[in-house]
């Protein structure tokens, strides 16, 4: 019988990870727990039972996710060409805005969730840094363009997450191209 309880727990949790991930990925990170707790089949109180807070399920969700990021970044550090690198890093940003809104709402964010990837936040900040680095030294980059303005370029990538899904995919991938075109030295 203990056996079972437990398998039944995991069994519980291992749904309402899967359903948070879903949930959060469409509609973003303050999603109500209750429509998590739905998709997941669940009650409320079970959910708390395995998370007791909104920070704690999004941490676990978002681990794997973030881990992934952080992967990308080291290939792109690793990448000999300083523009593919850049660039390769400012489209897979724009299409986790469009795939993924919780990611960088976390990434991104302030709160508890932001506070506990405060490590990964910096890491990240630091790579981009040296992707501009790279691509300033190699003359890719319009004089003057800079990490600040790369990341304002992100930021207004982020900014239109907010749109109906039928209309971010086409928004975000051509604002991302206009921002490339922009840091780009002619």
């Amino acid at each position: 019988m203990t056996q079972k309880q437990r398998a039944d727990a995991r069994s519980n949790r291992e749904r309402v990870v899967a359903a948070a991930r879903e949930t959060f990925a469409v509609a973003g990170l303050e999603a109500p727990m209750r429509e998590v707790a739905r998709r997941a089949g669940i009650g409320v109180a079970t959910l708390y039972r395995h998370f007791p807070t909104r920070a704690d399920l999004v941490t676990t969700v978002l681990a794997e996710r973030v881990d992934a990021c952080g992967v990308q970044m080291r290939h792109a550090l690793d990448d000999p060409d300083p523009w593919r690198a850049l660039s390769g890093t400012v489209l897979e940003f724009a299409d986790r805005q469009i795939h993924d809104r919780a990611l960088n709402e976390a990434l991104l964010g302030s709160g508890d969730v932001g506070a506990t990837l405060q490590k990964e936040r910096r890491e990240h900040t630091h790579a981009l840094n040296v992707l501009v680095a790279r691509a300033q030294a190699a003359g890719l980059l319009r004089d003057g363009v800079d990490a600040d303005d790369v990341r304002a370029g992100l930021i207004a990538i982020a900014s239109l997450r907010q749109l109906p899904p039928t209309a971010s995919a086409r928004v975000i991938s051509k604002l991302a191209g206009l921002i490339l075109a922009g840091l780009r030295a002619s």
